[in-house]
């Protein structure tokens, strides 16, 4: 069994033509520049495109399968040279049963499956050509249909308080939009934990994944988890989220709660943080009250968190960027040295980084492997920070 990590989901920005997919992400965002990225500076071994119904993505990852730059496994997922490629697409829902828009993630083993699904969903949104649209049906008829093309069903960033399952898509439970027998996994996001989504009873049963929602070429890999797989395909991938046959996920790594940008409940204007909900905010009178995650999984936990020895660690990993001291150049530098993010976070010895890096850059590197780093937390759209 190998450890392999992981980041399933990552956005395309822009078709190769220059045709928007995801509005909001950064035009560097190609196919190839994702794949290049993820796989070669990142250092991921599995990669997750979640754009891949988009037709004109669809056009390019047939290209690159007829160049042989991409090839097809016999279980699932497209390998590329020392890494692998795992079709996936982002989906609002928004049906009779929601309380506000929700994101889902399916993902399938063919490029065919995925061209089955898109021609379906085609049907059923507005915009096939672009990404994280609303899909117009029920979110069970859209599981069932995963379910029957041999796909994987997972919750995207379950706990924000927008376009999330938790932040405003159900009142208290998931069984209001979701039949949870065909859920995979449930995607933490960057406000939440292990810990955090454990206080919530319904969640016990499933796997958790932290994945990065890259918007930004140097934003994949910010959350991501080791999977133990005997290799990288699409099948391991489905036995490792039911934990069958000792595949596993035996570490995931995110950001610390605290750093998530929907962490407090905060008022937008002035940035005052509230422990309750106010209705207006009582510094200004005149700002947006955006409620925290913290708040928002008190109101649905349980009186005390879930204790499981199965959940694997959860460790506060810090990005290479985020640490005070390390820009572009000297990130250049480290890469240039030692060849991908995933090498310098994880293996590269304290006395090789002190050659290149200051003791307190080291410093931070090395406590950030065990979690050791404190925070100022984030809330109201602000992302937190390092102390």
């Amino acid at each position: 069994m190998e450890c392999l990590f992981a980041d399933l989901h990552v956005h395309i920005g822009r078709t190769k033509n220059g045709d928007p997919v995801k509005i909001s992400a950064s035009k560097h965002l190609t196919l190839q520049e994702v794949i290049h990225h993820a796989v070669k500076v990142k250092g991921m071994d599995i990669l997750g495109i979640i754009d891949c119904h988009v037709p004109a993505v669809l056009d390019e990852i047939q290209e690159l399968i007829f160049r042989g730059e991409l090839e097809e496994h016999a279980d699932g997922g497209l390998m590329y040279q020392n890494g692998t490629v795992i079709l996936g697409s982002e989906i609002e829902i928004y049906d009779d049963h929601c309380s506000g828009p929700i994101h889902v993630l399916v993902y399938f083993p063919y490029f065919n499956r995925m061209k089955h699904f898109s021609d379906w969903l085609s049907e059923r949104t507005t915009n096939i050509n672009l990404s994280s649209q609303r899909y117009y049906g029920t979110a069970t008829e859209l599981q069932t249909k995963v379910n029957e093309l041999g796909g994987l069903f997972v919750i995207a960033h379950a706990f924000p308080p927008f376009k999330s399952m938790y932040g405003k898509g159900v009142q208290r439970s998931m069984k209001e939009v979701f039949d949870p027998d065909l859920i995979d996994a449930i995607e933490l996001g960057l406000s939440a934990d292990t810990k955090m989504a454990d206080q919530i009873s319904e969640l016990h049963r499933f796997t958790y994944l932290s994945n990065s929602d890259a918007h930004s070429l140097e934003k994949i890999g910010r959350e991501y988890q080791c999977f133990q797989l005997k290799e990288d395909s699409f099948k391991e991938i489905g036995l490792a989220l039911k934990g069958l046959e000792g595949r596993k996920i035996t570490r995931n790594f995110g950001l610390h709660p605290q750093l998530g940008k929907y962490y407090e409940t905060r008022c937008v204007k002035c940035g005052t943080s509230y422990q309750i909900t106010p209705v207006k905010c009582q510094t200004c009178e005149k700002g947006r009250i955006v409620k925290g995650v913290v708040n928002r999984v008190k109101e649905l936990g349980t009186t005390a968190p879930f204790d499981s020895k199965e959940r694997p660690a959860y460790i506060h990993h810090v990005p290479l960027e985020y640490i005070p001291g390390i820009g572009p150049h000297t990130l250049a530098k480290l890469r240039k040295q030692f060849k991908t993010d995933m090498n310098i976070i994880h293996n590269v010895e304290e006395e090789e980084l002190e050659r290149y890096l200051s003791p307190k850059i080291v410093e931070s590197i090395i406590r950030s492997r065990s979690g050791e780093l404190a925070f100022e937390p984030g809330g109201g759209g602000v992302y937190g920070r390092l102390k």
